[in-house]
C-alpha cells in the first residue's frame, strides 16, 4: 500500500496525462488544441522533479519518466507509416491490410522502444510482466463488481473473455444489420482480422498496461495501481471504438479486468487473450465498414 502523497500525486498526474484534457477540450470548444500534448509533458516532468525532490513520492520517478514516454511516443507513432507492401500481400492485400499494416507496425517499434526502457529504468523482464504468467492463478474477489469467487482464472478468463468479445460483437451487428453477403465480404479477409487482433492486443498491453502497473504497483499498491491504469487506458476510447462516454465508461471497466489478469497472474496471458478477442470482434466491423 503506498502512502496517501503518493497516490494523490499519482491521480494527479495520470488524469492529466491521460486523454481527460483532450476530452474536456473537445467537450467545451469541439477541438483538441495541437498545443496540448506539451503542457502535459510540461506537468509530467515537473511531477518527475517533485518524486526526485520529496521523499514521499520519490517511488514514482520511474512511473513519471514512463508517462513521459507514453505522450512522446503518442505523438511519433502516428509519424511513422512503414508501408511493407509484401507483409500486406502475404496477408491478403485488401484495403484491410493496407489500414492496419502500416498502424501496426509503427506499434510494434513502440513497443520495442518500451521494453528497452523499463529495461534501462533497471526493471527485469519479470517486474514488467513479460511473462505467460500463472494460467491457474485465483482472482481476488471483489463481491462488490460481481466477483464474489476465488474462480481460477482459466476459468473467469475464457468466461470474460468471450463474453466481452461477444458483447462488442453483438451491440454493432445490432446497430448496423449487415446483410449476410456484406458478412461474406469479411470472411477472406479473418485471417488478417486475427493476426491483426493478436498484434494490437500485444503491442498495447506492452505498451501501456504493463509499464504503469510495473512502476505503480510498488509506489502506490496493486489497487490503486489497477484502477490507474484502467483509467488512463478507458478514457483514451472516448475517441475510439467503441467511443464517446459511454465507450470510455466500459474500457476503464475492461482495463480494469485486464490490470486485474496481469497483477494476479503476474504475466500478459489472459490480459492478452482477453483483449485480442476483443480486437477480434471490432476489427470485424472495421474490415466490413473498409471492404464494403
Amino acid at each position: 500500500m503506498g502512502s496517501p502523497a503518493a497516490i494523490r500525486v499519482a491521480w494527479i498526474a495520470l488524469c492529466l496525462a491521460s486523454s481527460i484534457p483532450a476530452i474536456v477540450f473537445a467537450e467545451l470548444t469541439g477541438a483538441v488544441p495541437p498545443w496540448l500534448w506539451v503542457v502535459q509533458l510540461v506537468v509530467v516532468a515537473a511531477v518527475l522533479g517533485a518524486s526526485l525532490l520529496h521523499r514521499a513520492a520519490r517511488r514514482l520517478w520511474r512511473f513519471a519518466v514512463v508517462l513521459i514516454a507514453l505522450l512522446l511516443l503518442l505523438q511519433v507513432a502516428p509519424l511513422l507509416h512503414p508501408v511493407w507492401m509484401p507483409l500486406q500481400a502475404l496477408l491478403g492485400g485488401s484495403p484491410f491490410d493496407a489500414r492496419m499494416q502500416p498502424e501496426q507496425t509503427a506499434k510494434v517499434a513502440t513497443s520495442v522502444v518500451m521494453v528497452g526502457l523499463l529495461l534501462l529504468l533497471g526493471l527485469k523482464r519479470r517486474d514488467f510482466f513479460l511473462a505467460v504468467g500463472s494460467l491457474k492463478a485465483p482472482i481476488k474477489p471483489a463481491p462488490l463488481l460481481g466477483f464474489p469467487h476465488r474462480d481460477p482464472w482459466y476459468r473467469f478468463g475464457l468466461i470474460w473473455g468471450f463474453g466481452i468479445a461477444f458483447a462488442l460483437f453483438a451491440v454493432p451487428y445490432v446497430m448496423i444489420r449487415p446483410s449476410g453477403e456484406d458478412l461474406l465480404v469479411v470472411v477472406p479477409a479473418l485471417p488478417s482480422i486475427v493476426v491483426y487482433a493478436a498484434v494490437n492486443a500485444l503491442n498495447e498491453e506492452v505498451t501501456y498496461r504493463a509499464p504503469l502497473l510495473a512502476t505503480l504497483e510498488p509506489a502506490v499498491g496493486s489497487t490503486q495501481a489497477m484502477w490507474q491504469t484502467a483509467v488512463f487506458f478507458g478514457v483514451a476510447h472516448y475517441f475510439g471504438t467503441p467511443g464517446g462516454l459511454m465507450g470510455a465508461a466500459l474500457a476503464v471497466f475492461m482495463g480494469w479486468i485486464l490490470s486485474k489478469a496481469m497483477v494476479e497472474t503476474r504475466g500478459l496471458f489472459w490480459p492478452w487473450f482477453i483483449h485480442f478477442l476483443s480486437d477480434v470482434a471490432i476489427f470485424v466491423f472495421l474490415a466490413l465498414d473498409l471492404l464494403t
